[in-house]
């Protein structure tokens, strides 16, 4: 990881390649670096963000039409210059990963006693060794990188340059993604449509294996066997503006404030058709209506969606499902039922792990599959039979916020259309939930306005050490997702569990230094959440409380209370989880730490 610009033109690409980086800097990162031809090879790499890069790169009158650029998240030895990106070998081969090899120590070992010496100590070392001893042998360097690319285990997108080929741009991927942006008499490579949108909307998305060769004349695709192969070109929805902070401090707090419009454009086509299964894709009817249960695989924030979405399933469409977080899904054994639903839900639709369980569960003889993906043309979407995008548009912070609340619209389409599809679904219900869906915008706007009311409690717990977040039912999810935000950008020690299991363990945490923050809507649980509530008053816990207006709940000493707007029956979990997002955003602030960007974070995790 994590990101990948390379640039063939007629005019000088580093700051192409410059701007690409900037473009990538959400994805995180720890260090950056170009190398270009012009005259042999020319390198810059440093430590940190890419405004320094971008000095060094000016101080050392660094130019060149043709080069390659990356953005590093340590996977391999530790952030420094030695290990940043891009790796050299002999004849001024440069290389940039995406990626692990896994098999990196077998082939470090044997080149070394070929003659090759390490600088660095990166797995992707060994990609630009393997290339220049292949390009040794046969001096045309699509032929090498096509042999090295044999020798390799593991994920990888790679692009790689030559000092004897400067015009001449090679790229190939496995398991990690890798594009290639259609310019006027010039060609662009990328991990990320967002490394382009500033040159081009025209791209060609490569496909597992795929290795591309860009000229100044054009560009050819050969599939894993050397054969050439067609691949689409496609426009991209993106915009500059999209990825413009604007009147923000934060892409994080920009995120938030988005998420009503998010939400109504990708319920947009629910509300105009209803729920119709063809809302998922042209086999639609046919996939979901042969499922007999569903089984949602996601990691992160997407796994909560799926726990929530677990909770409307088997509610509304009554059918069993499971959510399993995607990581642990294909190491364990597990029972094959071919008419279960696979759904994957994941922002980027490029995560690693979602990917490998998806991949699994189809070998596994599961035909039946749907991503949920808020990137039309990744690897998710391609590799499912069905597809629900959901519209968030770009989201740039690294904690995510508005493709949450958009997965969890999605989902709640998904367990409705299964229900219908099994006459589960009165007309009265379906038009109560295109209704609950309809104010479901205009309701999460009312939410963000309690945003003075959260910066209060946000001043309590800037100087905390540890939180706890208790919900119950569809909330207890919720209440994960606070936590999590939490934990992800103020760097405080958070955790959630669900409250009826506070007496078998956690009480033992409660004392004045812990807050808790309760999710309390006005559901059939409430009652049942106040008693728990008592526990922790009882202990000497202050208390913060997300309730509802007709939830009867006071403010008094040692509990605080914010009241939503009036209970929205079984979308509530989208509105609860608003105001721990700002919670979250606002202690971090006040705590002064890397909102859009925290420490040892990436924001598309394309690695195990």
């Amino acid at each position: 990881m994590c990101g990948i610009v390379g640039a063939i033109a007629r005019r000088n690409v580093v700051p192409v390649l410059i701007e690409g980086l900037r473009r990538l800097e959400y994805r995180g990162y720890d260090s950056a670096g170009i190398a270009v031809i012009n005259e042999g090879l020319q390198r810059v790499r440093s430590i940190g963000r890419v405004a320094q890069l971008e000095q060094d790169a000016l101080a050392l009158q660094v130019s060149g039409t043709l080069g390659i650029a990356h953005t590093r998240w340590a996977t391999h030895g530790a952030p420094s210059v030695r290990n940043a990106h891009p790796h050299q070998s002999r004849d001024g081969i440069a290389v940039v990963h995406n990626g692990i090899i896994e098999n990196h120590e077998t082939l470090r070992s044997r080149l070394i006693q070929q003659g090759y010496e390490f600088e660095s100590d990166t797995d992707t070392e060994v990609i630009a060794h393997l290339v220049h001893s292949r390009y040794a042998l046969h001096r045309d360097l699509a032929r090498a990188l096509q042999e090295t690319t044999g020798l390799l285990e593991g994920a990888f997108a790679i692009a790689v340059i030559c000092a004897h080929e400067p015009e001449r741009l090679l790229a190939t991927r496995r398991g990690s993604p890798l594009l290639v942006g259609l310019g006027e008499g010039e060609y662009f490579l990328a991990s990320d449509a967002a490394a382009l949108i500033s040159f081009t909307h025209h791209m060609v998305y490569l496909e597992e294996g795929d290795v591309v060769d860009l000229t100044l004349s054009g560009y050819r695709i050969t599939d894993s066997n050397g054969q050439p192969v067609p691949r689409a070109a496609h426009v991209s929805a993106l915009s500059v503006e999209t990825a413009e902070l604007g009147p923000y401090a934060h892409y994080m707090q920009k995120e938030i404030a988005e998420q009503p419009r998010a939400l109504a454009d990708t319920v947009e086509h629910v509300l105009a058709r209803g729920f119709a299964p063809e809302l998922f894709g042209a086999k639609g009817a046919a996939v979901l209506g042969e499922a007999d249960s569903v089984t949602l695989l996601a990691c992160g924030t997407s796994f909560h969606a799926a726990l929530v979405a677990r909770y409307w399933i088997e509610q509304i469409a009554k059918i069993p499902c499971w959510a399993e977080v995607a990581s642990e899904y294909r190491y364990r054994e597990s029972v094959p039922n071919p008419r279960t639903l696979i759904v994957v839900i994941s922002q980027s639709g490029e995560t690693a792990d979602t990917l490998a369980a998806l991949k699994h569960a189809q070998a596994q003889g599961h035909a039946l599959s749907l991503a949920i993906c808020n990137v039309p043309e990744s690897a998710l979407t391609r590799q499912a039979t069905l597809t629900f995008l959901t519209r968030a548009g770009m989201e740039i912070g690294v904690a995510s916020t508005k493709a949450f609340t958009t997965q969890l619209a999605a989902l709640f389409a998904l367990a409705v259309t299964l229900a219908r599809l099994r006459n589960r679904l009165t007309a009265t219900a379906e038009s109560s939930y295109l209704d609950a869906l309809r104010r479901l915008p205009n309701k999460v706007q009312h939410v963000l306005n309690l945003e003075p009311q959260i910066q209060s409690w946000a001043e309590e717990f800037a100087d905390k050490q540890h939180a706890l977040f208790l919900g119950r039912g569809v909330h207890y999810p919720i209440a994960l997702e606070g936590s999590l935000k939490l934990k992800e950008i103020s760097y405080i020690h958070a955790e959630a569990y669900p409250a009826g299991e506070l007496k078998h363990g956690p009480l033992a945490l409660v004392d004045a230094h812990m807050p808790v923050v309760a999710v309390a809507p006005n559901d059939a649980l409430l009652e049942k959440l106040k008693s728990n509530l008592q526990e922790v008053k009882a202990r000497g816990g202050v208390l913060y409380v997300l309730a509802d207006n007709d939830s009867h709940f006071t403010s008094t000493e040692g509990v605080h209370v914010i009241r939503l707007p009036d209970h929205e029956g079984i979308l509530s979990p989208v509105m609860h989880v608003v105001p721990l997002q700002l919670l979250a955003y606002h202690v971090a602030r006040r705590r002064g730490t890397d909102v859009d960007k925290p420490r040892n974070l990436a924001k598309s995790v394309t690695v195990e």
